[in-house]
């Protein structure tokens, strides 16, 4: 069948429902992930999106019809769903689109955790089967069983921190009726000294409230406001589907997500010592300087949950973080949760029996990051970043991830997005001049 190319990213499958993404297509891409991965069971768990049901069932069907047995884990958080990968051993299909606006659709596929189905890995495959009409005969048809995993996985989230003795603390929390707030609700309500503020818990694909992409600061707005104005020790920000996280400190400023990398990789080397910690080619200089004061060792990885789950597998490290919000443990699987992160902090928080923002102040006095500045371009990103490494070749340049350049006393990684025809900055100085500086330097050649 006719399928638009589009949809096919570099994670997952996403696009406009039902122009781009439909029953239909649904359909038939059930059919190849049961072709393509010779499975004979599959977990499908969808986020609350109003297209959701539709696609639902017609991703199911394909897969049942295909000779794939499905077990519907329900409308759930991406966590959720990942923890049911792992403990049941089987492929999964998260029927989501993130962050994206409501009228999106999509899916993120697990091979066997912590393995994903990535653009280069499995996705095209998919299209390709799907295009060609190449599926396998079917044998058999599939059967559909509901698996509710939502107690199991409270325990288990639970069991990674230490509860009782987790201070008073203040926290409010905007779900931003996304998946996270049922779940997190009931996590939460185990917690006795931990007084939480939700907002906005009620999953509703309507999104009446906000978007789902907290980095994008009207999201968070009304959070930061809430922390500072009501005393609050914390606000934690999720994303749609609840696989990305975010941080409000006491003084209800915005933490950038490698600071928070550093942070928690700092903390976890002090229960899992001379570990292993990845971070992403954009991160702060104060991920790998904190991580090897730490005792541990820092490895630096692509951008992107198929790599960095991959590379965590292979080396064993106990943690990793992205600067997008994306935290990675090895104690939940090798896999990103909103939720774990959420109370490693406030574990940290406890035991450190300090405000948050005193550890940013120290952070802040020696690190000048430029947060991730996209720009539209015109014409191709790798021109772009061909004539940045041309530019700046008196620096250390590498290309594992786009294009990154090493000076002394300044850095910065621009990439390509692999949604969208922009290009991400990503600068850091030791000095705010500096960094303010360059930072505009590389914005001139970028948009020039």
């Amino acid at each position: 069948m006719e399928v638009n190319a589009g949809i096919f990213k570099a994670y997952d499958i996403r696009g406009i429902y039902p122009e781009q993404l439909n029953e239909d297509v649904g359909y038939a891409l059930g059919r190849a992930f049961a072709s393509f991965l010779k499975v004979d069971t599959v977990v499908v768990g969808r986020d609350m999106r109003l297209s959701g049901p539709k696609m639902f069932d017609a991703i199911t069907n394909g897969l049942m019809d295909q000779g794939a047995d499905v077990i519907n884990v329900g409308m759930v958080s991406t966590d959720q769903y990942y923890y049911a990968c792992a403990i049941l051993g089987h492929a999964g299909i998260m029927v989501t689109a993130s962050h994206n606006p409501p009228q999106y659709s999509g899916m993120k596929m697990v091979k066997k955790m912590p393995q994903l189905l990535s653009g280069s890995a499995g996705i095209q495959d998919l299209r390709r089967i799907v295009e060609n009409d190449a599926f396998d005969t079917p044998t058999r048809k599939g059967t559909m069983k509901e698996v509710d995993l939502s107690e199991e996985f409270i325990e288990k989230v639970l069991s990674l921190v230490d509860v009782e003795n987790l201070a008073k603390l203040k926290v409010i929390a905007d779900t931003g009726n996304g998946m996270v707030g049922p779940i997190m609700k009931r996590v939460y309500d185990r917690l006795p000294s931990i007084e939480l503020e939700p907002m906005y818990f009620e999953p509703d694909g309507s999104l009446p409230n906000h978007g789902l992409d907290p980095l994008q600061e009207e999201n968070r707005a009304e959070l930061q406001a809430r922390v500072s104005a009501e005393g609050a020790d914390v606000g934690f920000a999720f994303d749609g589907d609840g696989d990305r996280f975010f941080t409000i400190d006491d003084r209800g400023e915005f933490v950038a997500g490698d600071f928070m990398t550093a942070l928690m990789g700092e903390y976890l080397l002090q229960k899992y010592p001379n570990s292993k910690v990845l971070y992403d080619v954009r991160a702060s200089w104060s991920v790998p300087d904190l991580v090897t004061a730490a005792g541990g060792t820092p490895l630096i990885e692509r951008v992107g949950h198929a790599f960095i789950k991959t590379r965590m597998d292979k080396e064993n490290a106990i943690f990793a973080g992205e600067v997008s919000g994306h935290y990675y443990f090895k104690d939940f699987y090798f896999a990103d949760s909103g939720i774990v992160p959420s109370l490693v902090i406030l574990e940290m928080l406890s035991k450190r029996k300090v405000k948050l923002s005193q550890l940013l102040g120290e952070l802040e006095k020696k690190y000048f990051i430029s947060g991730e500045i996209n720009n539209r371009i015109d014409g191709e990103p790798k021109d772009k970043m061909d004539e940045l490494a041309e530019m700046f070749k008196d620096g250390k340049v590498e290309w594992l991830d786009g294009v990154s350049v090493t000076y002394d006393d300044w850095h910065f990684n621009v990439r390509a997005s692999n949604t969208e025809p922009l290009l991400r900055l990503n600068l850091e100085a030791k000095s705010k001049a500096l960094m303010e500086e360059k930072r505009d330097q590389i914005l001139g050649v970028i948009r020039g």
